[in-house]
């Protein structure tokens, strides 16, 4: 054991604190004792004063032997020199003051009691290991304690009896400071080699124990190293195999079993070759000898199951030397349901990318639908139009239209489009999702309709039930890769809150149904329960990613409607959906002429990077009466506005332009006039609802939908 010096020293002050707390102990009760056998003198010496000094003994007396006990018992486990310290200069200090009442009692200066206090110096500096400091700061209290009264309160009558008393004190305590710290030295110093003895004693007994324990020791450690490796070789959370430098495996723990379903003793003496999905076997014989080589690899591979699904694992592996050989030593984690997560996560991005990329071109696709079927409107509206030329504009019109809903579709798909309620007619939306979906569905799969006539309106989106449908469909076409039967049908039902077993409390009324059924290869009864949770997928790798039947639920709950599900492995599936009928009063939306409301000369900026819009609209404008002003420019449009703002009545803006989009332009010119009349047009129905314009004119547009616009604009 090495010997410190903090560490001597802290030994050092303990023992002198131990020393201490005996040694005061002790000096508190024998002062207590000495003060009452010393009144006999008292009696011989001072009998006139007996009395009161046997009073002062007795008080001074109390008071040390109380102290012995505070200190018994305060002091008892931690040996504090403060406390130490403080009962040594009080106690000096009253034991004093009690010899000197005596003295100033028996002539003062004159008095031979002074020798008591010689007493109180050699108890307190002959027993108490006190320092040099403490030491002088208590013979200074005794010997002041002595002096200050005489001073103070007597008159010095014999100044030779008072030297040679002062004489004898000071010696007595000179002596007793030069004994103490010859005195404290030597204690020190034996201290000192006490713990050094005590060191070299420790340092034995440690070497001998050791050495007794040293055989022990060594006949135990291969049972003890070889249970801790069996414990933490068995119970790591990580496969672990050891393999010769042929990369036959040697060994496997329990996790390693459990993670390929295979007992340890199917897998030992295996090529670990035949573990490895075929497409990492060339690489295995690489990375044996690159861990042979010294290297430690990390990567991932691909292994086998006894029931022959794969697992997706990340390995490291390292040799190692056991025995003057070399084996190596195989960690691997599972990380199939990571693999899985990140894919789908790379899927999420891509189709969010996918989606701002559709979003994108479905803008400016608008901004070309909005100019077509402006346009054709202005030409239609002519008196003088060709009947010949007429009909073809029509037909340009219907296919802009088609167009138009289209784009509708690809908008919903990037997500930049908002729930439209109107009155559908669920028939057509099946027809026209069939439609759209025909030429992805196999002849070898039979598609039957069966839609009731005259059935009641529902109240939902359009673009949303598409989307429901051919997801439907599309599902029912993966789960019949031979062919098979697809049925659709409608029905107006009625429920009560006991016809369906949903989760939720049905509400009762008329519902219109909807039921997509095949005879594909059906559902597990196990996997039903998830079918309709995010990411959770039934299909192969990469068929698909567990969105669709998510969102055909969150379609139907959009909807205030109910969706079930039955079905049999191998019999089909057939999915019912409940949606909420309309009220009979609902009907479609009548389709005669709005009336267009005239201008007054009042003066509109138009404001839009597409020129083709841009003079669509100011031409509409300009055919129904009012004055325009145009910039394709946002920046220039927001000067021309500074230059002419007390002309100008009304600003139609885009919302999607260069330099300046539309909410920061409307922001631009409210701070120029508060006042300020503005539009907003967008093909983006969420952008359109931040702008805190006064109207809002969604992408494409009809000359009418832009006047009503302005009109409503202007009376605001």
């Amino acid at each position: 054991m090495t010997i410190t010096g903090s560490g001597r020293s802290r030994y050092i002050e303990g023992q002198i604190a131990r020393i201490s707390h005996y040694w005061v102990g002790t000096i508190l009760l024998l002062g207590s004792i000495l003060f009452i056998c010393l009144s006999g003198l008292d009696y011989l010496a001072a009998r006139s004063h007996f009395r009161e000094f046997l009073l002062f003994r007795i008080a001074i007396a109390a008071v040390l032997f109380l102290w012995f006990l505070a200190l018994k018992r305060f002091d008892r486990e931690k040996k504090d020199r403060r406390l130490q310290y403080i009962l040594i200069l009080t106690g000096t200090f009253l034991s004093s003051a009690v010899v000197e009442m005596m003295i100033l009692k028996l002539g003062g200066s004159g008095s031979t009691y002074y020798a008591g206090l010689n007493l109180i110096v050699i108890l307190v500096l002959g027993f108490v290991p006190l320092r040099m400091t403490e030491s002088a700061l208590c013979v200074s209290i005794i010997y002041l304690t002595y002096l200050v009264p005489i001073l103070v309160f007597d008159r010095v009558t014999s100044t030779g009896q008072f030297a040679a008393s002062n004489a004898f004190l000071i010696s007595t305590f000179l002596i007793s400071l030069v004994w103490r710290a010859l005195n404290q030295r030597s204690l020190i110093n034996s201290l000192g080699l006490q713990y050094e003895l005590d060191m070299d004693r420790e340092q034995l007994a440690a070497y001998s124990s050791g050495l007794e324990r040293l055989v022990e020791e060594r006949t135990r450690d291969l049972n003890k190293s070889e249970v801790m490796f069996r414990s933490l070789f068995e119970n790591a959370t990580d496969a672990i195999m050891l393999l010769d430098t042929e990369g036959v495996i040697l060994n496997v723990n329990s996790r390693a079993c459990e993670m390929h379903n295979m007992e340890a003793c199917s897998l030992v003496g295996t090529d670990l070759a035949g573990l490895d999905a075929e497409e990492n076997r060339a690489m295995l014989k690489d990375r044996l000898r690159s861990t042979l080589a010294g290297e430690s690899l990390i990567y991932e591979t691909r292994h086998f199951k006894k029931d022959g699904g794969t697992i997706v694992l990340e390995a490291s592996s390292r040799a190692v030397q056991v025995n003057g050989g070399v084996l190596i030593q195989c960690f691997y984690r599972d990380i199939t349901e990571k693999k899985r997560l990140q894919e789908q996560l790379l899927q999420s991005q891509k189709m969010e990318s996918i989606g701002q990329l559709a979003g994108g071109i479905a803008h400016d696709f608008n901004n070309v639908l909005a100019a077509i079927l402006g346009n054709v409107e202005l030409i239609v509206k002519r008196e003088a139009v060709p009947p010949g030329v007429l009909e073809k504009v029509r037909r340009i019109e219907a296919a802009a239209r088609k167009a138009v809903q289209m784009i509708s579709k690809l908008l919903s798909f990037a997500r930049r489009s908002n729930f439209e309620p109107a009155a559908l007619d669920l028939n057509e939306v099946v027809e026209e999702a069939l439609d759209l979906v025909k030429r992805l569905i196999p002849d070898k799969i039979r598609v039957e309709k069966a839609l009731e006539a005259g059935l009641h309106f529902i109240r939902g989106d359009v673009v949303q039930m598409d989307q429901m449908l051919m997801n439907l469909v599309l599902n029912a076409r993966d789960a019949m890769p031979e062919g098979g039967s697809l049925v659709i049908s409608t029905e107006l039902v009625q429920l009560t809150s006991k016809n369906l077993n949903v989760s939720t409390q049905v509400v009762p009324g008329a519902y219109v149904k909807l039921t997509v059924s095949d005879s594909g290869t059906g559902i597990r009864e196990s996997d039903l329960p998830h079918i309709f949770e995010p990411f959770y997928t039934t299909k192969e790798k990469m068929k698909g990613m567990g969105l669709g039947l998510a969102m055909v639920y969150g379609i139907v709950k959009g909807h205030q409607g109910y969706i079930t599900v039955d079905s049999v492995p191998g019999a089909g599936t057939r999915f019912e959906i409940y949606i909420p009928a309309a009220p009979e009063y609902v009907s479609r939306p009548a389709c005669g002429q709005e009336e267009i409301p005239m201008g007054s000369g009042e003066t509109v900026l138009v404001i839009d990077d597409d020129r083709s819009v841009l003079e669509f609209t100011c031409e509409a404008l300009a055919s129904r009466g009012f004055n325009t002003f145009s910039s394709d420019s946002a920046m220039e449009g927001l000067s021309l506005y500074g230059g002419k703002r007390d002309e100008i009545d009304l600003v139609i803006t885009d919302l999607v332009m260069p330099e300046m989009d539309g909410v920061e332009l409307a922001k631009e010119i409210k701070g120029l006039n508060p006042d300020a009349r503005i539009i907003s047009m967008s093909a983006f129905n969420d952008l359109c609802k931040e702008t805190g314009a006064d109207a809002l004119l969604k992408k494409p547009f009809s000359v009418s939908k832009l006047l009503l616009s302005v009109n409503k604009a202007l009376q605001v």
